[in-house]
């Protein structure tokens, strides 16, 4: 078994915590933040609802992961594990490359219309990734990356500024 590779990344939205909460569980808000990189096809049981009215603990289906929008490239088996609404959700899923994907995301108030998002991930990759030279460094770049990017489209919406 590999061991975790854990990345963390915080921002700052220009927003109540009610208005990112409401963006940030809302599957066009989740894609929102992905474009143009990525693109995430929501599992059937997910369609026409939101990360905070999903059944807590069990598996939600296969949401694939597009790449530029159209190419298949991995998906998400996704379980939300424990909800706060409003505060925090904690995603625990497996994936194509990876046999662990957590990411746990919390939100609190950083003043006045101004909320903090964070963003930790733990993922553990499957064979063969994990047995490359430089596998899990490519995976901490790639998702460091990723989240960065997503924090950055988050901000740009509410007109915020990104901060590490």
């Amino acid at each position: 078994m590999s061991h975790p590779v854990i990345v963390e990344h915080s921002s700052i939205a220009a927003a109540e915590p009610t208005d990112v909460w409401t963006r940030i569980t809302d599957p066009a808000g989740i894609n929102d933040e992905l474009s143009p990189l990525l693109a995430m096809r929501m599992p059937r049981r997910m369609r026409g609802t939101t990360v905070d009215r999903v059944p807590v603990g069990e598996p939600l289906g296969k949401a694939p992961l597009l790449l530029f929008g159209v190419l298949p490239v991995d998906y998400d088996a996704l379980t939300i594990a424990e909800l706060e609404p409003g505060r925090r959700f904690h995603e625990k899923s497996t994936m194509l490359t990876m046999h662990r994907w957590e990411h746990e995301r919390t939100l609190t108030a950083a003043g006045p219309g101004r909320t903090r998002v964070h963003d930790r991930l733990t993922m553990e990759l499957r064979a063969p990734l994990a047995r490359l030279p430089y596998g899990h460094e490519l995976a901490r770049r790639i998702v460091t990356g990723l989240f960065e990017h997503r924090h950055r489209r988050l901000a740009r919406h509410f007109a915020g500024v990104a901060c590490s």
